[in-house]
C-alpha cells in the first residue's frame, strides 16, 4: 500500500470470528475470520465489513428419521458487540433504507488490531421488510440476495466513510461484495459531474479493488437480471455498458464475477488448481492464485500449543517456523494427539450421547452436506467397511456438517449417512454430530486420527479443514483437488484418493485404510509419529493466513 495511514477494507458476506457471533456459514466465512485475525496479529492496517444477520444462518437439528431440520439462530447482539452510532442511508427499490453498524475489536496476539463491523438494516424508521433485510444469511430468492448486496456493497464503504476510515483498497471476499464497484464510479461521476461511465471511471475503480473467486463451478457465481438490479439499486450509467457486468456485453444478466473482474487491478483464485479452472472459466482474464491458509493459534490444539510453545515460542506470527517440528520427539506429540482426541471422545459423548471410544480409530468427515462434496461416498461398501473394522483395526465415523434449507440432495445425504449408521451400529459407530460450529471443527481437527475429504474434482477450491487436520498432525486421505495437491506426499501428509469413478474412489478409500493406515496406526507408532510430524512441518507451517496475507500484500495490495 502506498500510504500507511490508508486502510484495506475487506467485504465479506460472512464472517467465522467467534461462536458467540453465529454470523458465518461454512468455509467462506471461516477464512474471513481467520484472514481478519491474521490481519491484527500481523498489524496489517485492515477493516472488515459484513452483515449482522440476527437469525444467524442455520440451527441444525436431526430428527428420529434422519433429517435435518432447522431453525433460526438465537443469539444477542448486543451482548458481544457495540453499537455504533454512525447512520448510513442506502437506496433500495426506490426507499431510503436506513443502515447501522455494530463493532467487534479483535485484537491480535502482539496487540494491534482489526476493527469488524456488521451491517444492520433492523431499525425502527425502516419499514418492516426493510428491518428483515439482514435477518439471515444466504435465505431468500434473487430480490431478497440483492437487498442485502446492496447494503453490503453500497451502505458498506459509505459507513466505512462515516467512521472516517480512508479505504486505499477495497477486497471483496467472493463477488457477494460487487455492488460496491458502482459505488466507487458513483463517488467519480458525482466528483467530476459525469452523467456517462467512462474509462478513468473504470480506472477509478479499478485502481481500488481487488477480487478473489472462491467458485469452481459456473453455478456458483452470482447472476442478475440487469432489471431485477435497476429495481433495487436505481438506474445506474453503469447499466448502459454492458461490457462491464455481463458476458459476451448482452447486456441483459449481471454477472457478479465478470463485474468485479472487469472492475478489479487484481483477481485470484484460492488455490493453485483453481487458478487454473478460474482461467479456464473466464478466459481473457488474468486470474492469479493465492492458496488460502488458516490462523494457527484459533486452530491448533491447547497440547499442541504447549509443544509449540517449548520448541519455538514465535510460532503464532513466525508460522514458518513450525517447519521445526520434525525435532519434537515421538512421546510429546503422541501424548498431546491422545489428549486432544480424549476431549473430543468427551464433546461428542456430550453432543449425542453416542457411544463412542478412544481406542477406534477415528475418521471425520466434517463438509457442508451438499452432493459434489460426497458425504455417502465412504459408504459405498458397507460389507468392506465391516470387514476393515473386524480383521484390520476397530474404527468409528463421524460426520458433521450443515445442509442449506432449499439442498433437498444435501439433506438426502445426511439422511442416507444415518440409515447407513444404523445398518453397521452393531459393528462400528457412525455418528452424526449437528449443529457444526467452529468449537466442534476445532476439536474434530485436533481429535481425530484421520481427516476424510473426498470432493468431485475439480468442484473443491481449497478446502481449510485439512489444514487446521495437519497442524495438529492429523494426516487427511483426500481427493486430489484443491489445497490438497499442494499438501500432499503419499505416505508423509497423508493419502490421495485414486481412480476416476465413484466406485474407483471408494475402492481406493478402503485399499488404503485396509493396506497402508490402519496397519501403520495399529502397528507403528514411530511411523506414525513421524507422519504427524511431517504433517505440522510441510503442511502446518506453510497453510496458513500468516503466509496467504503476505502473498496479498506482495500481490495485490502494494500498487
Amino acid at each position: 500500500m502506498a500510504n500507511p495511514n490508508k486502510v484495506i477494507g475487506y467485504f465479506t458476506m460472512e464472517i467465522g470470528i467467534d461462536d458467540s457471533i453465529p454470523t458465518y456459514c461454512g468455509g467462506l466465512g471461516m477464512l474471513a475470520g481467520d484472514t481478519i485475525k491474521a490481519a491484527a496479529d500481523l498489524g496489517l492496517p485492515m477493516v472488515a465489513c459484513t452483515l449482522l444477520y440476527r437469525g444467524g444462518y442455520v440451527d441444525q437439528s436431526i430428527d428420529r428419521s434422519g433429517n435435518q431440520k432447522e431453525k433460526a439462530v438465537d443469539w444477542d447482539p448486543d451482548t458481544v458487540l457495540e453499537e455504533m452510532p454512525q447512520r448510513v442511508h442506502v437506496p433500495i427499490e426506490g426507499r431510503t433504507v436506513v443502515v447501522r453498524c455494530y463493532r467487534k475489536i479483535w485484537k491480535g496476539v502482539t496487540g494491534k488490531y482489526v476493527p469488524v463491523y456488521f451491517l444492520d438494516t433492523d431499525l425502527p424508521e425502516n419499514t418492516a421488510r426493510d428491518r428483515k433485510i439482514t435477518e439471515r444469511l444466504y435465505i431468500g430468492d434473487d430480490m431478497a440476495k440483492l437487498r442485502q448486496r446492496a447494503v453490503l456493497g453500497i451502505a458498506g464503504p459509505r459507513m466505512l466513510r462515516a467512521l472516517t476510515h480512508d479505504v486505499d483498497v477495497y477486497h471483496m471476499n467472493e463477488g457477494h461484495g460487487v455492488l460496491l464497484t458502482m459505488e466507487l464510479m458513483s463517488e467519480h461521476l458525482s466528483r467530476f459531474d459525469k452523467q456517462k461511465v467512462d474509462a478513468e471511471c473504470v480506472r477509478y475503480s479499478r485502481e481500488k479493488c481487488v477480487f478473489t473467486t472462491h467458485t469452481p463451478v459456473p453455478a456458483g457465481h452470482d447472476q442478475f437480471k440487469v432489471a431485477d438490479v435497476r429495481e433495487v439499486v436505481g438506474d445506474h450509467p453503469a447499466f448502459r455498458e454492458p461490457e462491464l457486468f455481463a458476458t459476451g456485453g448482452k447486456g441483459r444478466t449481471v454477472h457478479a464475477s465478470i463485474m468485479a473482474l472487469n472492475l478489479s487491478r487484481y483477481a485470484n483464485g484460492v488455490a493453485k488448481r483453481h487458478g487454473e479452472v478460474s482461467r479456464e472459466m473466464f478466459p481473457g482474464y488474468d486470474i492469479d492464485s493465492v492458496t488460502n491458509g488458516i490462523h494457527a493459534p484459533t486452530w491448533a490444539s491447547p497440547y499442541m500449543q504447549a509443544i509449540f510453545d517449548k520448541h519455538f515460542p514465535e510460532w503464532r506470527v513466525r508460522t514458518e517456523d513450525l517447519r521445526m517440528a520434525t525435532s519434537i520427539a515421538d512421546r510429546p506429540l503422541l501424548d498431546a494427539h491422545a489428549n486432544a482426541k480424549r476431549d473430543l471422545m468427551a464433546h461428542v459423548r456430550e453432543r449425542t450421547g453416542a457411544d463412542v471410544s478412544e481406542e477406534r480409530f477415528t475418521i471425520t468427515f466434517a463438509r457442508r452436506a451438499t452432493p459434489y462434496k460426497r458425504p455417502t461416498l465412504f459408504m459405498h461398501d458397507i460389507e468392506r467397511l465391516i470387514d476393515i473394522n473386524e480383521n484390520v483395526h476397530p474404527i468409528q465415523v463421524f460426520f458433521t456438517g450443515k445442509s442449506h434449507p432449499a439442498d433437498g440432495k444435501g439433506k438426502d445425504a445426511i439422511h442416507t449417512v444415518l440409515q447407513a449408521a444404523r445398518k453397521v451400529k452393531k459393528h462400528f459407530p457412525i455418528t452424526w454430530i449437528p449443529n457444526y460450529n467452529m468449537e466442534l471443527g476445532a476439536k474434530l481437527t485436533a481429535g481425530s486420527d484421520l481427516w476424510l475429504n473426498n470432493p468431485k474434482p475439480p468442484l473443491e477450491a481449497s478446502g481449510t479443514s485439512g489444514m487446521k487436520a495437519a497442524l495438529n498432525g492429523v494426516p487427511s486421505l483426500s481427493s486430489l483437488d484443491g489445497w490438497w495437491i499442494e499438501g500432499h506426499s503419499e505416505h508423509v501428509t497423508g493419502w490421495s484418493i485414486d481412480g476416476e469413478t465413484e466406485t474407483e474412489n471408494a475402492k481406493s478409500i478402503y485399499d488404503k485404510l485396509e493396506r497402508d493406515i490402519l496397519p501403520v496406526y495399529r502397528d507403528d507408532k514411530a511411523y506414525w509419529a513421524e507422519i504427524m510430524r511431517s504433517c505440522i512441518a510441510l503442511n502446518g507451517s506453510h497453510f496458513t493466513t500468516i503466509r496467504m496475507l503476505k502473498d496479498y500484500v506482495l500481490k495485490a495490495y502494494l500498487h
